[in-house]
């Protein structure tokens, strides 16, 4: 008789995926993200009028209500509503993905420095998150936005943007790397390394930051819905890029004809509650999935 191999225990990853597919609301944002990363990357490529066009103001469509033709309706401008909102999906996506990647990178790697060393590189980096985290963040961001958009980074758009949230946006991700590094430097998997010669950078984003991936992938679920709100406030107030398709834009052509032409406010506007909506069920159920607390 052969022998029977033991069974492998189920990684975390996989226990992660199995605890995630039962997450009915986790389910459903992932389905939403799903649904708007595709019309991001597809959408442009469809839609009948490029973006920022006025064609249908030649075509005498100019402030028609939604029909078959136009089926959320055209701006009194002549920007077809649909495709308008198609084209700027692809926008604030990049807005929320991009400075996410950004904002998680420098906060892993401040918050995993400041957790890890001590003494005064620990004191300062801690001053630093401590900083960036109570100062407000949009007035600043405002500020900012109109400032360098006029007079050092013309031309930039949406890219400015980015950059702007990613310079501000770190310190959330800093403080919770921080005490998970704090907390792990001291467990004995990372002491037993530390006895066989390990160094410090080697310990640090060999053993620990893989470590601590599980509240970070979570947190920056979160904060790509948070960024692309954040974008959608900053355009909509008129200081983003009056040349680049995004929700925010559109929310603010059409918030002076709101009783007159409503379609123009509406479907952006429901773009943006569902978009924000499935990143954070998507969130709330990666959070619930890669919780370690939690047991089968």
């Amino acid at each position: 008789m052969s022998e029977s191999r033991p069974k492998r225990g189920a990684s975390q990853w996989a226990v992660a995926w199995r605890r995630f597919r039962r997450n009915k609301s986790g389910l459903l944002g992932g389905a939403i993200v799903i649904f708007f990363v595709f019309v991001a990357l597809v959408g442009p490529f469809v839609v009948a009028y490029p973006a920022r066009s006025y064609l249908s103001l030649y075509e005498g469509d100019a402030g028609t209500p939604p029909s078959f033709k136009h089926p959320f309706g055209v701006e009194d401008s002549g920007i077809d509503v649909f495709s308008e909102t198609v084209n700027a999906a692809h926008n604030d996506l990049y807005v929320g993905l991009a400075a996410t990647l950004i904002t998680t990178l420098i906060g892993v790697l401040v918050g995993a420095c400041a957790g890890y060393f001590k003494g005064v590189v620990s004191d300062v980096l801690l001053g630093v998150i401590q900083m960036f985290f109570v100062i407000p963040v949009l007035l600043l961001i405002l500020l900012f936005a109109r400032v360098f958009s006029v007079l050092v980074f013309k031309g930039l758009g949406l890219t400015l943007i980015v950059l702007i949230l990613a310079f501000f946006g770190w310190s959330g991700i800093a403080f919770i790397v921080r005490g998970e590094t704090f907390r792990l430097k001291e467990m004995e998997f990372v002491q037993a390394a530390r006895s066989l010669g390990a160094g410090s950078y080697r310990l640090l984003f060999r053993h620990i930051v893989p470590n601590i991936l599980s509240p970070v992938i979570v947190i920056a679920t979160l904060n790509i819905a948070g960024f692309i709100l954040t974008e959608v406030v900053v355009s909509f107030l008129g200081f983003g890029d009056p040349n680049t398709s995004t929700w925010g834009l559109l929310l603010n052509e059409g918030f002076g004809y709101v009783r007159t032409s409503w379609w123009v406010s509406l479907f952006p506007g429901l773009a943006v509650v569902f978009c924000v909506l499935g990143f954070n069920l998507m969130g709330d159920g990666l959070s619930d999935a890669l919780n370690p607390r939690l047991r089968e």
